[in-house]
């Protein structure tokens, strides 16, 4: 298949608005015919499911949770992004496009990211509009703070809470459609597969959690809004229950996986404290603004960091990056902290630390300045490491936490499957090889609000969709192949859990597939993965309950698919054998240390398609190209 991004013929600038005037449209009579499966009720799948019920559309919204308030967008705490250039200092929707082209390293699609800075302004009014609390200044006008990767003050936040301030906006929109019935809400409903029929997305089969039974949901679009695969490492910043199942059912329906090696790893976390860890906590980028990163500069200093006078601590971002200082982008910061703690100048008992210090801060400040801006997040440091960051600094390290690859799409966000959109960070489109601080919450809400309700009616308005019902063999073929594979995995009877296995393919994809790659590592990564999936498939144990609730189950199924988007992973991070954002090869540095392109031969989007168990995924490549920016080499210094 040739990979068509199907961008409209149209100047960068006026690109999206000339394409709404463009779009086919949907008459509102026509719209409560149509049923549209919107799979996942975080920002972007409770926007969708909102803004499409509230068009006239028939909405069935599947939650894997027992609310859409749980979704894990509430754990993004720092901000979102928005061009609107409140604090006057040069900040326009040009601006923000460009720092996201550059902080994705060059990797994006232009017109994508162009669009998401243009909507960007209007999020901020909706959200406004639906009651988040988002911070004020003294005159009560939208405060704003710095992230990553810009000069500028362009985000928008509620304290460090606002990814649940802003589901809450989106939770209660949702609601108020299934208030009035227009949406009807599944909870603890997990896909399991998607439904083919003449070639077009029609339907979804679902496990319901609670009592075990197996679902088929017929419509005329399927909507996939479920969120990214970092916990394909089994630490990571995600909740537990945060998995790549859906997507990867449709990659093997034929949805292509695009850019499956751009991993994020988020500089400010807390460190790993034991084996007892089935995730790791997220501090938000934020708290960047006002701590400052350092380590001792001697080897081995154990002292408290009180104990460590100025002269003797190093205070590497700033020294190394004097324009950005400690808001580089994530892929620079989380390296850099890799690099002090190899060198022995690491803090903490493992020497995989380093500190994140409020002193200067609250000196210049005051600490209830700093507790009006961080005061939730200082008390979840101190819940969970006993220390009060108020009086000593905090320790931090990388952690895995975001992921930019996803099933490719189109312009229109619609995948290589026709009739099946996916929304947020299950798709690819934006970040390119590394994602801005903030930019989540805003790419979410951008494709749920702003983008889909044009998009999906452009399709169902040329699309002959005859009717369907789940009596169709389609449906039936689907609900077996479930079926038997759920009786697979409860009849293999080995001695190992879903959990250790999982934890094993962690330990491989952190040593080989992780901050930095080699090809050796990857090679080795490539032996080790289809050794462990195969112990998987032969030494796992669950116990034995198909028709009620199963933990144990549900991890496998998840488990068993991060067994093969792990190898995809590693296929794809060797194949590309340069330095880009995220994906960093240690044989692709610059003199300086950082990561370096190769412009020539990797411009593009890598989109693998599946070709079948016995066979390896089939490269397909969509060539990115750049006429309003011009490729250089990234510096933040």
């Amino acid at each position: 298949m040739k990979l068509d991004s199907r961008e409209p013929n149209y100047p960068l600038s006026e690109m999206w608005d000339k394409h709404r005037f463009d779009v086919k449209l949907v008459n509102p009579a026509n719209k409560r015919k149509y049923t549209i499966l919107v799979v996942g009720t975080g920002l972007a799948g409770a926007s969708a499911g909102a803004s499409l019920a509230a068009l006239g559309y028939n909405v069935k919204s599947f939650c894997i949770q027992d609310s859409a308030r749980r979704a894990h967008s509430i754990a993004a705490q720092g901000g979102i992004n928005a061009a609107k250039n409140y604090p006057n200092d040069g900040d326009n929707v040009w601006r923000l496009f460009y720092d996201t082209i550059k902080g994705g390293d060059f990797r994006s699609r232009e017109s994508n990211v162009y669009r998401l800075a243009q909507i960007s302004t209007s999020i901020i009014d909706q959200c406004v509009a639906q009651g988040v609390p988002f911070a004020r200044d003294y005159g009560g006008l939208l405060d704003n703070r710095s992230f990553g990767g810009a000069q500028v003050s362009r985000t928008f936040y509620a304290r460090g809470q606002t990814g649940q301030q802003l589901l809450l906006g989106a939770y209660s929109a949702l609601m108020r459609q299934v208030n009035k019935g227009n949406v009807d809400l599944l909870t603890r409903r997990e896909m399991l597969d998607l439904v083919l029929i003449d070639g077009k997305a029609r339907g979804i089969t679902v496990r319901n959690l609670v009592s075990g039974e197996i679902e088929s949901h017929a419509g005329d679009a399927v909507v996939l809004a479920t969120g990214g695969y970092g916990n394909v490492f089994f630490l990571s910043t995600n909740a537990v229950n945060s998995n790549a199942t859906a997507a990867w059912r449709c990659y093997k329906k034929g949805a292509y996986f695009a850019n499956p090696c751009y991993t994020q790893i988020h500089p400010t976390c807390i460190p790993v404290s034991g084996d007892h860890q089935s995730k790791l906590t997220l501090m938000s980028e934020s708290l960047r603004n006002d701590g400052r990163v350092w380590v001792p500069k001697k080897k081995g200093d154990n002292r408290k960091p009180n104990q460590i006078p100025e002269d003797e601590r190093s205070y590497y971002l700033e020294e190394k990056y004097p324009s950005f200082g400690n808001l580089v982008p994530r892929d620079i910061a989380s390296r850099n902290a890799k690099e002090v703690c190899d060198e022995g100048r690491g803090v903490g008992a493992s020497g995989l630390a380093v500190y994140l210090d409020f002193a200067d801060a609250i000196k210049r400040l005051g600490e209830t300045t700093i507790k009006e801006k961080y005061g939730n997040l200082f008390d979840m440091y101190e819940r969970i490491k006993d220390e009060n960051p108020y009086k000593s600094a905090m320790t931090i390290y990388p952690a895995v936490h975001y992921t930019m690859g996803g099933l490719w799409v189109d312009y229109n966000l619609m995948s290589t499957i026709p009739g099946l959109h996916v929304l947020g960070e299950a798709n690819f489109s934006d970040h390119g090889a590394n994602r801005l601080g903030a930019s989540a919450l805003m790419q979410g809400l951008a494709d749920g609000y702003f983008v889909i309700p044009y998009t999906l009616g452009h399709y169902l308005a040329q699309t002959d969709l005859p009717p369907v019902d789940i009596n169709q063999s389609e449906f039936k073929e689907s609900e077996d192949a479930v079926n038997k594979r759920i009786t697979k995995l409860l009849s293999i009877n080995g001695n190992k859990t879903p959990r250790e296995i999982h934890r094993e393919l962690g330990k491989i994809m952190w040593d080989y597939v992780g901050m930095a790659r080699n090809e050796e590592g990857l090679k080795k990564a490539l032996e080790e993965i289809p050794k462990l999936r195969e112990e998987f498939w032969n030494n796992l144990n669950i116990p034995t309950t198909v028709g009620d609730l199963n933990k144990n189950l549900e991890f496998a199924g998840r488990v068993a698919d991060f067994l093969e988007l792990g190898e995809l992973m590693a296929r794809d991070s060797l194949e590309r054998s340069e330095s880009c954002g995220g994906h960093f090869r240690e044989e692709s540095r610059t003199d300086e240390g950082e990561a370096k392109r190769n412009d020539d031969e990797f411009s593009y989007v890598s989109a693998w398609e599946y070709t079948g168990e016995e066979s390896a995924a089939k490269l397909n490549k969509e060539e990115l190209v750049f006429n309003n920016v011009k490729l250089s080499q990234r510096s933040y210094k």
